[in-house]
């Protein structure tokens, strides 16, 4: 399923700006030529072309530095014949000058390249490494549709302390959606912990307060072994939803995340827990009961979960953003675009990108072709 995501790729090139800067050298002969050509004999500016091989070391590698170097001694030579008919010692500095500074020029692109080959195993490295935290969703697992929209606040990150996951187990599918409070690799390690907790525990635990009894002790255990100091002081909120095969409801148990909301053809509303709960890793300091919220849930009924990046977005006055409000007007459309449409409303509404790890996943019963609701 691909994820919505205001990210770009870090490693894809802007082709207009790398366009101009490897045409630049050339610009910069072609216009010292002009120029040297079209002024009085006193005048010289020829010179400029020594400038050429250094400039071409920005984006080119070393033997395209070398090349562009040799048109610019190519180009001083013309013109030094065009002017003097001979190459004088004027003429000989300059070419002196442009070969030397070719030669280095040709040697730090060849130390660029290598760097940015290195950068970029390193970054294939990382990414690799950040899709086996948080893998790619399915498009549907077991009639159930999902869609995810995520965007990490860390420059250069695809992941952040957002987390989410679905999964097929005999009791339905099972999703978790969640926040671990902090920002930055301590966040992300626990991230990693809760979801490593949740992919183990989800098939076997009979039931939702199981299964969040199982993440509380996963993260105690975390807590005990973590890089981070501060871990055992650390918590995550999180929503658990369970979308039974052969029921038509879906149950929720939310450990002090913000509400998910139901979106249905007839209009959407927050899913409130009754009881309050605490977040992850911290049942040990404040003693609670997990309750269980039961909601119907039929074809083309779609619950949405988020985290605070969506719900906590402020405008230029600081009122926060009206999550509900907004989806009321978006409930006829698809859940990619649903979510697309929440990504750039939150942008306009903020007045420019995130600065808060954003997640929202939508779950959807999927509607067969013909089937009374379509979304």
């Amino acid at each position: 399923m691909p994820t919505i995501t205001d990210k770009p790729d870090p490693a894809r090139p802007r082709p207009v700006l790398s366009a101009l800067s490897r045409l630049a050298p050339f610009l910069l002969i072609a216009l010292a030529v002009a120029a040297d050509t079209e002024t009085p004999a006193g005048q010289r500016y020829d010179r400029f072309v020594v400038a050429a091989p250094a400039l071409a070391a920005a984006s080119w590698g070393p033997s395209g530095t070398l090349m562009i170097g040799l048109v610019a001694v190519v180009a001083e030579v013309v013109l030094a014949l065009v002017r003097d008919g001979h190459v004088g010692a004027s003429g000989a500095s300059v070419i002196a000058a442009t070969v030397t500074v070719t030669l280095a020029a040709a040697y730090a692109a060849g130390q660029r390249v290598r760097r940015e080959h290195d950068l970029a195993l390193v970054r294939s490295v990382a990414q690799t490494a950040q899709q086996v935290v948080l893998r790619p969703l399915p498009d549907r697992i077991n009639g159930v549709d999902l869609a995810l929209y995520y965007t990490a606040a860390a420059e250069q990150a695809q992941i952040g302390g957002d987390l989410y996951e679905a999964v097929r187990t005999p009791f339905g599918v099972r999703i978790i959606l969640g926040d671990v409070q902090g920002k930055g690799l301590p966040a992300v390690e626990m991230a990693a912990a809760l979801l490593g907790s949740f992919r183990e525990a989800a098939y076997d635990s009979k039931d939702l307060p199981a299964l969040a009894s199982r993440l509380e002790t996963g993260l105690q255990r975390y807590a005990e072994r973590a890089s981070s100091p501060d871990a055992a002081e650390r918590f995550a909120t999180a929503v658990l939803l369970e979308i039974p095969d052969d029921r038509p409801e879906a149950r929720l148990l939310n450990c002090g995340h913000p509400p998910p909301v139901l979106i249905q053809p007839h209009g959407v509303r927050l899913l409130e827990p009754e009881v309050p709960l605490p977040p992850l890793n911290l049942s040990a300091l404040v003693a609670s009961d997990y309750r269980v919220r039961t909601v119907p849930f039929g074809p083309g009924d779609r619950v949405l979960m988020y985290t605070d990046g969506v719900s906590e977005t402020r405008d230029r006055a600081g009122e926060f953003y009206p999550l509900a409000e907004r989806l009321a007007r978006w409930t006829a459309e698809p859940s990619a675009r649903l979510l697309d449409s929440l990504r750039r409303d939150l942008r306009r509404y903020a007045g420019g990108p995130a600065d808060d790890d954003v997640a929202a996943l939508l779950a959807a019963r999927h509607v067969p072709p013909g089937g009374p609701s379509s979304v």
